[in-house]
């Protein structure tokens, strides 16, 4: 049975891109494209893993972290932050909040892929 990412981006293209990459590894997707689905979408699908876009228009990638980790059903669930404004300290706020693992933008298909299956496996790739 192939393991269900939840794709979280707001860019219709980055979401295409992150969705087909890992439908063509094998891996089953649940698109959402705005942060305020993001938990019942996750409820609904019960994922194996998370990619999750920070820069949310309509809520913090942050938030959403939180809401994953205050949730019984969802807090187990791996997540990979992904975000193009990385700032001095921002991996380790995104860290700290409670992602597995952590990619700037833009993304290259190898270390995504990396990142992916290291969060899947549970263990987070080194630093990018």
């Amino acid at each position: 049975m192939p393991k269900r990412i939840l794709v979280v981006e707001d860019n219709d293209l980055n979401r295409k891109l992150f969705c087909d990459v890992l439908k063509a590894n094998g891996f089953e997707v649940v698109p959402v494209a705005e942060g305020q689905n993001v938990i019942p979408a996750a409820r609904k699908a019960m994922p194996d893993g998370v990619v999750l876009d920070i820069q949310l228009p309509d809520i913090s990638g942050l938030d959403v972290i939180a809401a994953f980790r205050a949730d019984s059903a969802l807090r187990h669930i791996p997540i990979l932050a992904v975000t193009a404004y990385a700032g001095k300290g921002d991996e380790e706020k995104i860290r700290a909040a409670g992602a597995k693992d952590y990619l700037a933008k833009p993304v290259s298909i190898m270390p995504f892929m990396a990142a992916v299956r290291g969060i899947m496996a549970g263990t987070p790739v080194a630093a990018h």
